[in-house]
């Protein structure tokens, strides 16, 4: 059983620091805002997430603790992560940052000039 529970603990962890590398090579060689902070939004909380679960395995099946706060955490870390990120560029997006000059669509520019000129706004 020991074996088992470590192979399923460094599994998740191992997985969760690929899903961190890839987080951090996104950070670097994406070209704007929009696209690095959707590599940082996605990928590490799934990251994170991954390494938490491989936390709550091995207090769970080793150390024989079960702990629901760690559950607790990677429920809140699931729901709060992406949120996070989409408000932040949305909001960036509305402050006017520019997205990368290959672009190719755009799909909120129109929607917040419609909202715009719903509220009378310039």
């Amino acid at each position: 059983m020991t074996i088992l529970a470590n192979s399923l603990v460094i599994f998740f962890i191992s997985v969760g620091v690929l899903f961190i590398v890839v987080t951090a090579i996104g950070l670097v060689r994406l070209p704007d805002l929009y696209t690095r902070a959707h590599a940082a939004s996605k990928s590490a909380t799934l990251g994170v997430m991954c390494i938490l679960i491989g936390v709550f395995f091995h207090f769970w099946l080793i150390e024989d603790h079960f702990n629901p706060r760690i559950l607790l955490g990677i429920l809140f870390l699931f729901i709060t992560g992406p949120v996070g990120g989409h408000i932040m560029t949305r909001s960036s997006y509305i402050a006017g940052v520019k997205p990368w000059k290959g672009t190719i669509h755009d799909e909120l520019g129109p929607e917040i000039d419609r909202m715009k000129k719903e509220q009378g706004i310039k």
